[in-house]
């Protein structure tokens, strides 16, 4: 505690990364979605602040400075919240080595300016992937962040970092941090929760109250658990155990993590990580046990797979016979093989054509990514009629070019004030953005115009949180494949240090875990 007060600083650097999409992440791309300076991040989690501007009001920050204060304040203590900045993008394609090594290099001169801190929070994600990065297997880019803000606080400084639910834990990222925890929701909705926890452990840790100490394991799975969603089982069923657990004495806090199966890291898979408190005096022995346990409990659902998504064909046909649903509401089908919240490129041409081709009578809406369409058709007339060659740029051999003929209807800035076009072939309407179709919410549609309960069937570019948003709507929900980089299988590409679930026959995980764990660390 430096001069009776507690100095905490806080920072973001996050980005899911999709390592089979041939774009690459920039600078730029961060400064057109989220790169906050320490003057104004201040101000953005402020209790009347907006976190990330088009994105969430509050986030994991603003949960981390709202709970250090309560807690600094329920023992007395002053406390002076440090911010350095924040950094976060769309997913996309791997980080190049100079963005990652900038944004690393900003962190780092923040720290220094800030002077003596008492403990870090760092707000990663977890499925960080840099292009042309050398690192040990035994790293990733946030256990390389990790480190390289430990040796700068040096080891009397406590680090703190939250993750995201689909995060790769390396032993790297254990070792330079004390404290760790991950979301526990999917669709993710605990982001200001998730800095909270982490803040009570922190500010806990440097009042003396407790020494948090990390038992983690590491499983050869990419998948299991189906449909992954918290509030369904088997993945509830996991999660209790792991609230039944932080009941126990001497437990701080139990995490899940099951990784993000299209990150090109040679040890991928689900972990877990027991947060024991060491001050209690309860034996290492037993966190290892607790930790092995809620291991076997996540290896126990192995074997609940999705099951096969349909193809545009069939989801159609399935829309078609809907009438009823529709009527009430809309049907909302998941375009699984583009999902640009898992880092795809969002310009899947192949189901659009399905959809030109077939979905003819049903409003439908579609989105997809083409940069240089909107650009050769921004200072078009609306209500002319356009031809144009849709996608072909960014996944031209999965994805190829598409020639269209359709009515300029509108032209908008929709999220992020995107410019954004709508182009009507038929009942088919197009929402052609410049940059990542954003469509999990309603409002992407809103933003373009377009009124959620006017359609038949809407497509969304997201696995997971569309089913949250567009629940006051959708009467029928799905997943359709087609080819792309967010094809499940296609992930088999990576872990290639050694078998993994389900894309290998593996009998256990302990092998695994001892290798990737403690052989690492040089424990016999």
């Amino acid at each position: 505690m430096r001069g009776g007060t507690l100095r905490i600083a806080y920072a973001r650097i996050s980005q899911e990364t999709n390592a089979l999409s041939g774009l690459r992440t920039h600078l730029r791309d961060f400064e057109k979605a989220h790169l906050v300076p320490a003057h104004v991040l201040r101000w953005a989690v402020h209790p009347k602040g907006i976190e990330a501007h088009g994105f969430l009001r509050n986030a994991e920050l603003t949960g981390f400075v709202r709970e250090a204060k309560r807690e600094a304040k329920r023992r007395g203590l002053a406390l002076e919240l440090v911010p350095l900045f924040s950094a976060w993008c769309v997913p996309s394609g791997p980080l190049t080595r100079a963005c990652f090594e900038e944004l690393v290099a900003r962190l780092l001169e923040e720290l220094r300016a800030a002077g003596p801190v008492d403990g870090v929070y760092l707000c990663l994600h977890g499925a960080m992937g840099v292009a042309d990065l050398d690192l040990p297997t035994t790293s990733s880019p946030e256990g390389e962040i990790a480190r390289q803000v430990r040796g700068l606080v040096g080891p009397g400084v406590t680090v703190a970092a939250s993750l995201d639910l689909h995060a790769n834990v390396t032993p790297a990222l254990v070792e330079h941090v004390d404290v760790l925890e991950a979301y526990r929701t999917n669709p993710h909705r605990d982001h200001v929760a998730v800095g909270a926890r982490t803040a009570r452990l922190l500010v806990r840790t440097l009042a003396g109250e407790i020494r948090p100490v990390l038992t983690w394991r590491s499983l050869p799975m990419l998948l299991g658990a189906s449909p992954t969603v918290d509030v369904v089982d088997p993945l509830r069923t996991v999660l209790r155990a792991a609230r039944r657990m932080e009941r126990l004495p001497g437990v701080l806090s139990a995490s899940v993590c099951m990784c993000h199966p299209w990150n090109d890291h040679p040890e991928l898979g689900w972990s877990v990580i027991v947060t024991a408190d060491a001050a209690t005096g309860e034996g290492p022995r037993r966190m290892e046990g607790l930790a092995d346990e809620l291991a076997d409990l996540c290896w126990r659902t192995r074997d609940a797979l999705p099951e096969a998504f349909v193809t545009a064909e069939e989801a159609i046909a399935k829309v078609r016979r809907a009438t009823w649903r529709r009527r009430t509401g809309v049907c909302v089908f998941s375009d699984a093989s583009d999902v640009v919240t898992a880092g795809a490129p969002g310009q899947n041409t192949v189901l659009l054509r399905t959809l030109l081709e077939q979905a003819q009578g049903l409003v439908t809406y579609v989105p997809l990514r083409d940069d240089d369409a909107v650009a050769e058709l921004w200072d078009r007339r609306e209500g002319e009629t356009v031809e144009v060659i849709l996608g072909g740029r960014l996944d031209p051999v999965r994805h190829p070019a598409l020639p269209v003929r359709a009515t300029l209807a509108r032209r908008v800035r929709g999220i992020g004030r995107q410019r954004t076009l709508v182009l009507d072939v038929g009942t088919v309407r197009i929402i052609v953005s410049e940059g990542p179709p954003l469509a999990v919410m309603p409002r992407f549609f809103r933003a373009a115009g377009l009124r959620v309960r006017d359609a038949d069937l809407i497509i969304a570019k997201s696995f997971f949180p569309f089913m949250l948003y567009f629940l006051p709507y959708a009467r029928m929900v799905g997943f359709i494949r087609t080819v792309g980089v967010t094809d499940l299988d296609a992930s088999h590409a990576f872990a290639d240090g050694g078998p993994v679930h389900p894309r290998d026959r593996v009998t256990y995980w302990r092998e695994t875990d001892r290798r990737r764990r403690l052989d690492a660390a040089g424990i016999p």
